[in-house]
């Protein structure tokens, strides 16, 4: 397997590009900071009125209501999102991360509030070499994991999900490997440019809220909001507004 990365992978913990942190003890407080990366339409992006939007957003602040907590949002760069999550700059994460086990060695995850989903490679033309190509994805996701140990292709990896889709506009990358979700409408939006090549695939366990292990409570109390919308049939409500009708729901 080749790999040619572009981006430095996030070890150790790095502050760097974090904004609005605040103090520790949130359970004691009654006040969750949620990180996300704010560039992953539809789960997470900056609106045209320059505020976080999307999904995610929605729904953490409909999970906080519920659980009778207070909702501040911390934008990070996605390479130190996990990092600082467990050195302490926020008390979760909710950024279209994935449930995996390489995860679950690191940190805690709420149960999944959305049902496993697929990725996809989108490239220039659907004869776009996604087998022994150049593949573009973004670091430390499941996607970059799954070229890296499943494929002879080689794994381009970039800081950002708009990176990708640029290596393979300019020529940098064949394809790009991402969340189905995430890629769809840009391709739509392309006039043509961008179509999906091969089939889909599906990776992890659906996407969680990532938490440190040691804060069983706020998992607890996280999972006990998710059950309530799981049940009364608002979560399936919100995937749809956000994914459309044939997203898979609950």
């Amino acid at each position: 397997m080749k790999k040619l990365t572009l981006s430095l992978a996030a070890l150790a913990l790095s502050a760097a590009g974090t904004l609005a942190l605040g103090a520790s003890g949130a359970m004691a407080q009654n006040v969750v900071r949620i990180a996300t990366e704010g560039a992953y339409p539809p789960y997470n992006y900056i609106n045209d009125a320059n505020q976080l939007d999307g999904f995610e957003i929605e729904l953490g602040n409909e999970l906080c209501a519920r659980a009778e907590l207070s909702c501040e949002w911390v934008i990070t760069d996605w390479d130190s999102i996990i990092p600082n999550l467990t050195g302490g700059n926020y008390d979760a994460i909710m950024a279209g991360m994935s449930i995996n086990e390489q995860r679950r060695q690191v940190i805690s995850f709420s149960q999944n509030y959305t049902p496993p989903a697929t990725s996809a490679y989108v490239g220039l033309s659907e004869d776009a070499d996604f087998e022994s190509g150049v593949v573009a994805a973004q670091v430390s996701t499941q996607q970059a994991a799954y070229i890296a140990s499943e494929t002879d292709a080689t794994l381009l990896e970039f800081a950002t999900p708009d990176e990708t889709i640029a290596a393979v506009r300019n020529g940098e990358a064949d394809v790009v490997f991402a969340d189905t979700d995430f890629l769809l409408p840009i391709v739509n939006e392309s006039g043509g440019q961008l179509t999906f090549v091969s089939e889909q695939i599906q990776l992890g366990e659906g996407v969680g809220i990532g938490i440190r292990q040691t804060d069983t409570e706020l998992r607890e109390t996280l999972d006990a909001a998710i059950t309530s919308m799981k049940e009364d049939g608002s979560l399936n409500e919100m995937i749809v507004k956000w994914f459309g009708a044939d997203a898979p729901v609950f």
